[in-house]
């Protein structure tokens, strides 16, 4: 089970990520359903990311993958892959699992989808530490 204490950690780690970098991101954090347990806007940020971070966690939950794979499947040719229903194909959602079970996802927006991908690793990462 992913608790609230920690989606907390996972976007206090996703922002930290991203200020250093001096960028602006929406980090959202669901559950094993799919449904949103946190969801911030760093100010700045424009607000069509919001639905894009959701969007892109309950991917990565729904799908039991990074939504990179997806992003790489369209660029490598196969444009189909677009057309999945609730699929987003753009790097930043990932899932989030503890002792080899998924228990929920990340989803960031906001940057170049490459550099929500490495906001969003740093969310996952400090899951795998706590």
């Amino acid at each position: 089970m992913l608790t609230l204490a920690d989606a907390r950690l996972i976007t206090a780690a996703a922002q930290k990520k991203a200020v250093e970098n001096n960028w602006n991101v929406v980090v959202a954090v669901v559950d094993d359903g799919g449904h949103l347990i946190t969801l911030e806007r760093m100010d700045g940020t424009q607000k069509g990311s919001v639905r894009v971070a959701e969007q892109k966690a309950r991917t990565a939950m729904m799908f039991l993958r990074s939504t990179k794979v997806f992003e790489d499947a369209v660029l490598q040719g196969r444009p189909h892959m677009m057309t999945l229903p609730d699929v987003i194909c753009l790097e930043g959602g990932v899932p989030l699992m503890r002792n080899g079970v998924q228990v929920g996802a990340i989803g960031v927006s906001g940057l170049k989808s490459f550099e929500d991908g490495v906001v969003a690793a740093a969310g996952v990462a400090a899951l795998d530490a706590g």
